[in-house]
């Protein structure tokens, strides 16, 4: 095409070449032999001689002009130069026609005889069943069915006789079966969905009364179905119609024609091409208006890989219900828990409440209800707050701080603190608050964990703030990220937050419209290294870095145990990957790690532990302040402690007593992870309906309230609200 119009265009500048030469040739012939301008007065006869010529076959009278004026030739003589000039036009545009046609026919004929292949033929390709979901034990919690379709063609919306016939058989209006054939979004040639899910008895009476229904054809598809309902809906997602904004997006390798379903959240959206399959192809013989006049092939479409997972059913249903469980009892508003095989990083179990129901987005959802699901009435139920949650560490981070400060020598096994409630390290003018205001008395390493005493703490964190000049303002920041904080895990999940772990140079940009806020101080590392301040993790952060410590090392968390294609062979395996392994001391570890155990002896909450149970569990407790609402409690155990193989985390939202929300919580699956092992845990399970349903807010604060009023000698805390909403911090209390 490129070439045809450089061609046309030197063509035409050629013959406008040609004439301009041509013009100015004749122009200077015409000035040569005018010798002189004459004017006429009157047309006459005075001058005009008439002769007699002789010729072969007699004479004839000749006409003779005189030239004394001086102008020779005849008269048409000036007019030629116009005749010449319309000529070489006409010869332009005809020659850049000539150039044209030349280019179309013999340059461009390959181009052209594709397009006009492309219009005389026309390929619509048909959905492929998607490939189901399985759990650790082969149990499939994401099916296919069969679902009746009753189709019909594009031309069918302008026939209303059998638009009315639709309409009666389908019992749907039938504005609404003509609008469903006009929509083109599947393509233009191909079929149109007027109803899914149709009855046999209509499609038999659409069978045998074919004659009245011209252009409509019945198809056997297949749709999602969730068996066990809400369970692990938010690690398995769900599907929809692929939008414009994915069309243009596809990913590499991936298949996607106009009206697909894709997977829009989960693991039916990070495993999609696994689990899409291929289309099935029909090409057609068409003519100009796009009528199909012959089905020249057809192919089925191939079924997508099955995928199965890490999760344990049994593990999850625990989970699912004890979720639930609580926020519907009124202990806590929302609440996520993860349970991770410290081994090799597969989750077990990951549950979430507020939940939905994947099965509701099959054939859309209103716009009425995804309005209702991002609310914060709704307290957000399609939120994986397991990955996604943004929430402050609390005294779970005790344990990380505690391994920086040994690591980098600023306390040992022999360093003591003697708390009295108030801790008054940088001045008497900066006091910061225990969460036990009588006080700890003498605390070292082990107790200072096992007690969570915040005043020990303070003296770690201003130990980095004094050794800054030789180890840095982030060293601390350093050590702990090798746990895998302030940065993705890599779970195979979209929507993972990163958290934060915050440093004086985030500070600075962070507050860089506030320059006397943006200075890195001492109280930064004694709000830190409480987990406070402005830190932030997942709970899937807090369950890797808590593994790190039961083992030593951090796998990278995974879903996918292995795919496998419709003959059942196993086409891919996971592999563990490690993802950190953070420096240790031996003798540094093992004082955390008792630390970790006297949580459970020194504060009773081995009575938690279900009786029978014959392994030890450590763990940590932590108790968050959030601006604007009431405290966060969370957990993090793990179990055996002397062989770990579980680790457990948990956050309750608004749940502010942690032996009264998480750790009963983790305790549940943990137990059930373990049990799982033993054979002693029953493996069938039944579906789960919860809704979107949490606790009366009201109700719930009331009640708080009454319960602070008991306890307020642990609320005599300082006023940081004016931070705003992304500050936290609360010396830990009641539990801790």
């Amino acid at each position: 095409m490129l070439f045809a119009i450089i061609a046309g265009i030197i063509t035409l500048v050629v013959l406008a070449l040609v004439a301009l030469v041509v013009l100015r040739r004749r122009s200077e012939s015409a000035a040569s032999k005018l010798v002189s301008k004459q004017q006429v007065n009157a047309i006459d006869t005075v001058g005009v001689v008439a002769e007699e010529q002789s010729t072969g076959f007699g004479t004839k009278a000749a006409v003779q002009v005189p030239t004394e004026t001086g102008v020779t030739g005849t008269p048409a003589e000036p007019l030629r130069g116009r005749f010449v000039a319309v000529g070489v036009f006409a010869a332009a545009v005809f020659g850049s026609l000539t150039a044209k046609l030349w280019s179309m026919q013999v340059m461009q004929q390959a181009e052209f005889a594709r397009k006009a292949q492309q219009n005389l033929y026309t390929t619509v390709y048909k959905p492929a069943p998607r490939g189901q979901v399985y759990e650790f034990g082969g149990e499939a919690l994401v099916k296919n069915r069969s679902a009746y379709t009753v189709l019909a063609e594009a031309e069918v919306a302008n026939n209303r006789e059998v638009v009315t016939r639709l309409s009666a058989l389908l019992g749907i209006p039938s504005a609404v079966v003509r609008q469903r054939i006009l929509n083109a979004s599947s393509g233009a040639q191909n079929t149109r969905v007027v109803a899914s899910d149709a009855s046999l008895r209509n499609l038999a009476f659409i069978g045998e009364h074919a004659d009245a229904f011209p252009g409509v054809s019945c198809e056997n598809r297949t749709t999602r179905v969730y068996p066990y309902g809400t369970l692990a809906a938010h690690v398995l997602g769900y599907t929809g119609t692929v939008s414009e904004e994915e069309l243009k997006n596809v990913p590499e390798g991936r298949d996607i024609q106009s009206g697909d379903i894709v997977g829009k959240n989960g693991i039916e959206a990070s495993f999609d091409s696994t689990l899409s399959g291929d289309h099935g192809a029909r090409t057609m013989l068409i003519d100009a208006g796009g009528n199909v006049l012959e089905v020249l092939s057809e192919t089925a479409p191939t079924r997508g890989n099955d995928v199965y997972l890490t999760i344990k059913g049994a593990v999850q249903r625990v989970a699912d219900e004890t979720v639930a469980a609580y926020v519907m009892g009124g202990v806590c508003t929302a609440t996520s828990v993860v349970c991770l095989d410290v081994r090799d990083g597969s989750v077990v179990a990951m549950a979430n409440y507020p939940t939905y129901a994947p099965e509701s987005f099959i054939g859309g959802i209103s716009q009425d209800v995804w309005e209702e699901f991002n609310t914060e009435k709704s307290h957000y139920p399609l939120m994986n707050r397991a990955i996604a949650g943004a929430y402050p560490a609390a005294s779970t981070f005790k344990a990380f701080t505690a391994m920086a400060g040994l690591t980098h020598h600023i306390i040992d096994h022999k360093s003591k603190t003697d708390c009295k409630g108030i801790w008054t390290g940088f001045g008497e003018a900066f006091p910061q608050a225990c969460w036990e205001l009588n006080g700890h008395g003498e605390q070292d390493v082990v107790l200072g964990i096992a007690n969570s005493c915040d005043s020990f703490f303070y003296d770690v964190g201003k130990g980095f703030f004094d050794h800054a000049d030789e180890l840095g303002l982030t060293a601390m920041q350093d050590y702990i990220q090798e746990y895998g904080f302030g940065r993705q895990t890599g779970i195979d999940l979209y929507g993972e937050a990163s958290g934060r772990i915050p440093t004086p140079e985030w500070k600075a940009e962070y507050f860089k419209d506030a320059p006397e806020e943006s200075a890195w101080q001492g109280g930064d590392f004694t709000n830190m290294v409480i987990g406070q301040g402005y830190v932030l993790t997942t709970p899937l952060q807090i369950a890797c870095g808590y593994a790190g410590i039961a083992t030593g090392t951090v796998y990278k968390p995974h879903l996918l145990k292995e795919v496998r294609n419709s003959l059942g062979q196993v086409v891919v395996e996971h592999k563990p990957e490690v993802l950190y392994v953070p420096e240790m001391d031996e003798e540094h570890i093992k004082l955390v790690r008792k630390g970790l155990r006297e949580v459970m002896t020194i504060n009773d909450y081995d009575r938690f532990v279900s009786e029978g149970v014959k392994y030890q569990v450590a763990g940590k407790t932590g108790t968050a302040e959030v601006f604007g609402k009431q405290d966060y409690s969370l957990f993090a155990c793990y179990a055996p402690y002397d062989d770990p193989k579980y680790v457990v985390a948990c956050v309750c939202e608004e749940g502010p007593t942690t032996y009264t929300s998480s750790i009963p919580m983790s305790l549940a699956v943990l137990e059930a992870a373990m049990a799982y092992d033993d054979g002693t845990l029953e493996k069938t399970f039944e579906p789960t309906h919860w809704t979107t349903q949490r606790a009366d807010p009201e109700k719930l604060k009331k009640e708080q309230e009454e319960q602070y009023s008991e306890e307020s000698e642990y609320y005599d805390y300082y006023d940081y609200s004016s931070y705003g909403e992304d500050f936290s911090y609360a010396p830990e209390g009641r539990t801790d």
